[in-house]
Order: structure tokens, then sequence, then C-alpha cells
């Protein structure tokens, strides 16, 4: 592997940041970021790569490509659920098996950002049209892992379960704020759209750096909160998103021949998501251990996903451009 690529990442300000916040919990420093600063900087984060991908989709022909994008999308978020699950319950009761899958079929819109930022460092970009996949990615993986806790569990479930969740996985506020700003960006006016641009790109990499640096508190905090648990969980954590990304990173060439496109795809592939997930499964999945599935997503995948994940799956690319 081309260790330049490896050294730049991890000499990246946002990933030092995140490493900062890390080191912090693990001196017991009461460094922390007010909850209300975090929130607002997750919304601006989203609405920043949501109207900017507007934007790009507006100057983009639709063509047959973003079609098999779409559709590859949709298959990988019902695909990695399914497939895992089959895994996860060999080793966990059917509730935590439901709730880990469709936590890593689903995205994390926080990786999907820091992959962004390591494109724009490698002066490469991505079609807008992967930012509104990255928002469909949220929901079919959610919806699988209910359906496979439904069919495995022996006990009644309760009505219009299926429907709340589909009802709740679109209404929620990440997935809510990215989709939206994507269709007034595609929307926006051109001129008037760059009367906002310092504030969705000149300061983009500042507040990123921040919400890293509050990411990693809250990350060295969840990866101690499981450490009862097997080593397996911690392996999976790990090696099931390389696998997926790197499987991606080669396959999607298939679909795109864009650099920024496939590594967007294999980020989406190997992300777990550790907001809408977790929302969706406290009653969808009562029984299931936010201990488990929030740590793994968060705690491990996560910071292994932005150090490591993210120049591998680029290097495989870079090298399989077929």
């Amino acid at each position: 592997m081309n260790f330049s690529i490896l050294i730049s990442n991890l000499t990246n300000p946002s990933l030092l940041f995140f490493i900062l916040g890390i080191l912090a919990t693990l001196v017991k420093s009461d460094l922390e970021i007010p909850e209300s600063t975090s929130k607002f900087i997750s919304l601006y984060l989203l609405f920043s790569i949501g109207f900017k991908g507007g934007q790009e989709l507006a100057h983009s022909q639709f063509t047959a490509e973003i079609i098999y994008s779409l559709l590859f999308g949709l298959f990988l978020a019902a695909f990695i659920p399914l497939y895992t699950f089959f895994i996860l319950k060999r080793k966990m009761s059917i509730a935590n098996a439901g709730a880990v899958a469709a936590a890593y079929g689903s995205v994390s819109a926080v990786t999907f950002v820091s992959a962004a930022s390591f494109l724009e460092m490698q002066h490469l970009t991505f079609s807008g049209h992967m930012v509104a996949i990255m928002a469909m990615m949220e929901s079919p993986a959610i919806l699988v892992g209910v359906i496979l806790m439904n069919l495995f569990e022996q006990e009644k479930k309760q009505k219009g379960l299926l429907k709340q969740i589909t009802k709740h996985s679109f209404t929620n506020g990440s997935v809510l704020m990215v989709l939206g700003s994507l269709i007034i960006g595609f929307i926006a006016d051109t001129k008037q759209a760059d009367g906002i641009k310092p504030f969705t790109t000149d300061i983009f990499k500042g507040f990123l750096a921040i919400f890293l640096l509050e990411m990693g508190i809250v990350a060295a905090k969840r990866f101690a909160a499981f450490k009862h648990y097997s080593v397996f969980v911690t392996i999976f954590a790990i090696v099931i998103p390389a696998i997926n990304g790197c499987l991606v990173a080669l396959v999607s060439a298939y679909i795109t021949h864009s650099v920024g496109n496939r590594f967007i795809f294999s980020i989406l592939a190997a992300s777990a998501s550790y907001i809408a997930v977790p929302a969706a499964m406290r009653f969808a999945a009562p029984k299931a251990d936010p201990g488990l599935y929030l740590p793994m997503a968060l705690g491990v995948t996560f910071p292994f996903n932005i150090t490591i994940g993210i120049p591998l799956y680029f290097y495989l690319i870079s090298v399989f451009q077929g």
C-alpha cells in the first residue's frame, strides 16, 4: 500500500482533532463540546453536503449511470444487513443481531462527510447524486433488520411496526436535513446560491474538525462501555466494514468510472449508522442492547474507517481503475 496516502490522512487536522478527543477521554479531561453546539454543527455539515450536492446535481445530466448508481446503493443497503444478520445470530440474540445488521447496512453521515473532505484534499470530486444515494441508504437497511427480527422471533409483533419504522426513517432529522438541503440546492438559483458559498464551503473544514473532536470524546466513552462483550464483536466491527469497503471499491467499477463516486460507494458500504438506526431501534427492538450496536458503530468502525479504511479503499480504487 502507498503509505503516503495513509500518512496524508493521518496528518489531516480533522482526524488529529478526533484523536485529541480520544486522548481527552483517556486522561479523564473535562474537555467537552456542549450538546447544543454539537447538534448545530452536525446539522450544518449535513446541510452543507446536501446543498452542494444539489447544486452539483442541478448541473448534471440525468443518465443511465445515475439510475444504476441508485439501484446499486439500494442493493447494498438491503444485502449487507441480510448477510451480516446470519453471521451475527450465531453469536447473538435475534434482537441484537437484527439491530447490529441494520446499523452496518445503513450509513454514517459523518463518515461520508470525512470522506468528502479526504477527496477534496486529493483534488477530486464526486457527483451530486451520491448525496441522494447516501440519504436513501438509511431506510432499507433498517427495514431489512426489522423484517429479519420479525421472521426469526417467535413472539407476536406490534401491528403497523414496519409502517412506523418507514415513517421514522424518512423523517429522521439527519435524513430530512440532507435530503431537504439536496432539493433546495437543486432548485436554488446559481447566483443566489453563490451568496452563501462562504458558509457552505469556506468554514466547512473548521466545523468538521470541531465535530470530530466531539466524536473522539464520545467514541472513546462508547468503546469502554462494551468491554464485557466478546472479542467477536470487535473483530466483526473491523473486518466486515473492511470487506464491504474493499469489495465495493472494486465492484463499483462496473457502475461508474468516477474515482470519487467509487470511493464514496466504498465508504457507504463500509460505514455503520450510529444516529438513525439507534433512534429507530429504541422502539423497533427494545430487547436489543444499545450498549452493543452503538459502541460497535461509533467506538470501533468509525475510528477504523477514518484512520485506515479511507486510505485503504482509495488505494484500491487508484490501483484498479479498470
